[in-house]
């Protein structure tokens, strides 16, 4: 897979070449109920617990390219502004759907 994602660096600096974990997910909820898309305050645990950054997004975009000779798919996702682009081979992405809300955390590793 090849990621390319905007990060708002004033709010969690991340910089070339640090590893992190990603996660790609429709809820927040532990055990994979949908969600409204709206915080949940209540305080109870979420997927969000795990990581130290979280954006929430629409896949606006989802094209098949033959660029390289094998298939691969490339998903774009906006969070607000911040953008990314997941590119990979389709038996990997081929759960997602163009217009599907879309989750994605970030989690520094030591």
């Amino acid at each position: 897979m090849h990621l390319l994602l905007d990060v708002n660096c004033d709010v969690y600096p991340l910089h070339r070449d640090e590893k992190f974990t990603m996660a790609l997910a429709p809820t927040l909820s532990l055990d994979g109920t949908p969600d409204e898309g709206v915080l949940d305050q209540s305080g109870k645990r979420s997927l969000a617990d795990r990581y130290d950054y979280v954006m929430y997004g629409k896949l606006y975009k989802y094209s098949d390219d033959h660029s390289t000779g094998a298939l691969k798919v490339d998903i774009y996702v906006s969070f607000g502004g911040l953008l990314m682009k997941l590119k990979g081979d389709p038996q990997h992405l081929n759960e997602l759907q163009m217009d599907q809300r879309l989750y994605v955390l970030l989690r520094k590793v030591k």
